[in-house]
């Protein structure tokens, strides 16, 4: 990581003046520095450390999935990744977040919208094959996670929760839906606004294919936790249906049974690194944290509504 934050760094700075030069932008800003992923922005542009052990042919399948879905997915600058310091590297346009300190601006709508079109997708016409969707993989590394920490009381509820879940929501078999395009990893922080003003879904690692019910997954768990206001789970709902989005009933009957085993995972995923997390920096549970164990408790008690498709 010592090597590779100034590599990075320089590779950033050549890719936005594409020579290296004295400019007049501000510092590099480093937005991400992380175990499984570093990203540093220097002007307009933005370069990205994967997680070390990046299969190559699959991220760059996502890669050229991205470029051809401009207008979706934010497209990367060029559809090969670079090696620096035994990681791949990818390069994007820069765009402005959602802004985390007004969460009533959050565009539920927009991302609604990206959503539905990319689940839309025919996978026939995709310009090359993609892996499954790595949603339920992520899942499951967040229950190792927490299973590597210290022991804790909070963790019996998310075991009980996560035993509950069928074996394709932990990683253990195939989704036995019909395998759609999905962003494998959705939420607020995966959306920017270009300069244009278009909203545009980023960070492709998780793309894939796979139930797109697992991408409505996060916000859903969100309501079930009372982390989500009803008015804005109706609209992200009211959104994605209006685009025709096909994770959930078009004709406004509850789509709580397409939902529910995906957000329990989701669910029990946040738990597990929350506790993980807690472990490490020692210190207890915050609200938002404990509130979220409280739910992994109560879902330990229900059976999973599934789906009919999903009862295989």
């Amino acid at each position: 990581m010592t090597a590779l934050l100034p590599a990075l760094t320089a590779k950033v700075r050549h890719t936005a003046h594409r020579a290296p030069r004295a400019c007049a932008c501000a510092p590099e800003a480093v937005l991400v520095d992380r175990d499984d992923a570093t990203v540093v922005r220097h002007g307009g542009i933005v370069a990205k450390a994967h997680a070390p052990g990046t299969d190559p042919t699959g991220l760059a399948a996502r890669l050229k999935v991205a470029a051809a879905l401009n207008g979706t997915l934010l497209p990367p600058l060029g559809e090969t990744a670079v090696p620096l310091h035994g990681r791949l590297v990818t390069l994007w346009e820069a765009g402005t977040p959602v802004d985390r300190d007004d969460p009533d601006a959050a565009p539920w709508e927009a991302v609604a919208t990206l959503l539905a079109r990319l689940h839309a997708t025919p996978t026939a016409e995709l310009p090359h094959p993609l892996p499954d969707m790595r949603g339920p993989t992520k899942a499951a590394r967040a229950m190792t996670r927490m299973r590597a920490a210290s022991p804790h009381p909070a963790a019996v509820p998310v075991e009980r929760a996560w035993a509950t879940l069928p074996a394709w929501a932990r990683a253990e078999a195939p989704a036995p839906l019909p395998g759609l395009l999905c962003h494998g990893d959705l939420h607020l922080g995966q959306l920017v606004r270009t300069p244009e003003g278009r909203w545009l879904l980023i960070d492709v690692d998780d793309l894939g294919l796979g139930d797109p019910a697992w991408d409505l997954a996060r916000p859903a768990a969100w309501y079930a936790c009372g982390l989500l206001a009803p008015e804005e789970w109706t609209r992200f709902l009211a959104a994605y249906r209006a685009a025709r989005g096909p994770a959930i009933p078009a004709d406004g009957t509850d789509p709580w049974p397409a939902l529910d085993v995906p957000a329990r995972a989701l669910t029990a995923q946040t738990a597990a690194l929350a506790i993980a997390k807690s472990v490490k920096e020692n210190r207890p549970l915050d609200e938002i944290e404990q509130a979220v164990v409280d739910a992994c408790d109560r879902m330990a008690a229900v059976p999973p509504e599934l789906a009919p498709t999903a009862t295989k």
